[in-house]
């Protein structure tokens, strides 16, 4: 059950965001407002020109806050946890049979014997190759679905970035801490949660 156990708890947002979210210089469009100079929105006054913009965002705040990504990471948990149900049920039924075996095993004939073996053997094959199958399909979901993450976040800010004029957009977390200070005014994390939870609360309608 190790396997299966530790496939979500591996998944790193900031390495999933670090170093892929940059370049989304699409475009030189300011907002029509500046926002408020504070350590979770952007003060586009102290930015200089559009062409300059570089803003960061904080992955861990992101993988918190962001409802899509906290869905997708509870569907997966869900997932291993009917997995490691199910295999903790049929690990527990053949720890028994081989109790019974080995309780009973003195008073056997040597043919009901290795027959009694032989069947044990191929029913921790089994559990063995459920275990792997079960691991190999949380993997692949695993995969797919952060990728889809990824890719709603990376689209988002393509024209998040176009309508700022945003040249390069950077991540920053405690755990892959690429960006080793960075003012806060320059910091988005708060207003892109917002509009991405907008989005996906109304994709969900």
């Amino acid at each position: 059950m190790n396997t299966i156990s530790s496939i979500v708890s591996k998944v790193s947002f900031a390495l999933l965001l670090a170093g892929s979210i940059a370049s989304c210089n699409q475009g030189t469009k300011t907002a029509s407002e500046p926002a408020k100079n504070d350590s979770n929105t952007v003060n586009k006054e102290n930015q200089g020109s559009s062409k300059d913009k570089i803003v960061y965002l904080n992955s861990d705040s992101l993988s918190e806050k962001y409802q899509y990504f906290k869905d997708i990471k509870s569907k997966l948990e869900n997932k291993v946890k009917k997995a490691q149900t199910d295999l903790q049920s049929k690990s527990t039924a053949f720890q028994r049979e081989v109790a019974e075996y080995q309780k009973n095993a003195a008073t056997m004939s040597a043919a009901d014997r290795q027959a009694t073996e032989q069947k044990l053997a191929r029913k921790q094959d089994e559990l063995a190759r459920l275990d792997q199958t079960a691991s190999s399909s949380i993997a692949k979901d695993e995969s797919e679905e952060f990728n889809n993450v990824y890719n709603k976040i990376t689209e988002f800010l393509k024209k998040h970035a176009a309508e700022n004029g945003y040249k390069l957009v950077l991540t920053y977390s405690k755990t892959n801490p690429t960006v080793l200070y960075a003012d806060p005014s320059l910091e988005i994390t708060n207003e892109v949660i917002k509009q991405l939870n907008e989005e996906y609360k109304s994709s969900k309608k």
